[in-house]
């Protein structure tokens, strides 16, 4: 076999791998800490082949509208508006404070990390329940324009952002808005009685992308009747983001691999929100929530490593970027 042969068969293997490997949705985690689960990890930035960019649940680990990490946002997803999820406050720089503790110094109330965010990005936010009432009135006040920048999609809705399809889903949580994002008489009133400004129902998501991966996002929840009804019968979800933190909160270890093992029946799994220090030195701590989830689920569950992005085919199994196995005790 001759030199030019050679070439010529090498340059057209590389050129039917590289489409294959540009179809991959790109998953990249915005932790606290560089390539580590830790307690408050909740962020997720989700890049279609198509380069449309989605953020989910900003949470407290996103360092602002100026994180540069975000790089373009085009929507941002809340699942509910609780501290950890809409963000109270945030980190002042990366790495700040440890794993275990991490430093949540800088204050994001009255206006929440997702709104500025949202504000900072002109990127629409989409929610479910009665919460795009509150963030319209919240964009508004801010000198934003509420029409562009909030888009509601309920259970049953759909939106599109690119050519990525949204859709809206249940969870089974609550959705107490905290008295820090309000003004300053309707918060006094209400810190006063022990109460919060409840805004409908939280919910979860699932994304539709431009090469086949439907992906779940669970938020906040426990088990429910339609992970397996309309998560699985209905979108076919191949990919699941779960939930993962346990009691008192909402499915931990075993009520996390049920749902994934007789109900939504993925090929894969993301954890996140594990509430814990999940990983050391990047490997998972064997005996961790984290662990006893993978050792239960019968899907490989990667875990969601700060600034670790993984990459999943239309098939919803990971192609790149795997997660290390769990550390041997």
């Amino acid at each position: 076999m001759g030199n030019a042969t050679i070439v010529f068969l090498a340059a057209l293997f590389l050129g039917a791998a590289l489409p294959a490997a540009a179809q991959n949705v790109k998953i990249t985690p915005l932790g606290s800490h560089d390539g580590e689960l830790c307690p408050f990890d909740r962020a997720l930035v989700f890049e279609d082949p198509d380069g449309t960019r989605i953020l989910y649940d900003v949470g407290r680990t996103v360092r602002g509208g100026s994180d540069p990490r975000l790089g373009r946002i085009d929507a941002v997803l809340l699942s509910h508006v609780h501290g950890d999820h809409i963000g109270d406050s945030h980190q002042p720089s990366a790495n700040a404070g440890t794993c275990q503790k991490p430093d949540m110094s800088v204050s994001d109330a009255p206006n929440s990390n997702t709104v500025n965010v949202v504000l900072a990005k002109q990127a629409p936010l989409i929610v479910g329940g009665e919460m795009h009432f509150f963030f319209r009135a919240k964009v508004k006040s801010l000198g934003g324009d509420p029409e562009k920048l909030v888009r509601l999609v309920r259970f049953g809705a759909t939106t599109s952002v690119g050519k990525v399809v949204v859709a809206g889903v249940p969870a089974s949580h609550t959705n107490g808005l905290s008295p820090a994002f309000l003004e300053k008489d309707q918060a006094k009133l209400l810190a006063g009685s022990g109460l919060t400004a409840y805004v409908g129902p939280p919910g979860g998501f699932v994304l539709r992308f431009s090469n086949g991966l439907v992906a779940y996002l669970s938020g906040d929840t426990g088990i429910t009747a339609e992970q397996e009804l309309v998560v699985r019968r209905h979108h076919r979800a191949n990919l699941v983001v779960m939930s993962v933190a346990g009691a008192p909160n909402m499915t931990g270890p075993s009520e996390a691999a049920f749902v994934v093992n007789e109900l939504v029946q993925p090929n894969s799994v993301i954890a996140t929100h594990v509430n814990e220090v999940a990983t050391k030195d990047g490997k998972v701590v064997p005996t961790s929530k984290t662990a006893a989830f993978q050792k239960a689920a019968k899907v490989p569950v990667h875990v969601s490593l700060s600034g670790r992005t993984m990459e999943f085919d239309g098939s919803g199994r990971c192609a790149s970027g795997h997660d290390s196995p769990p550390a041997m005790p």
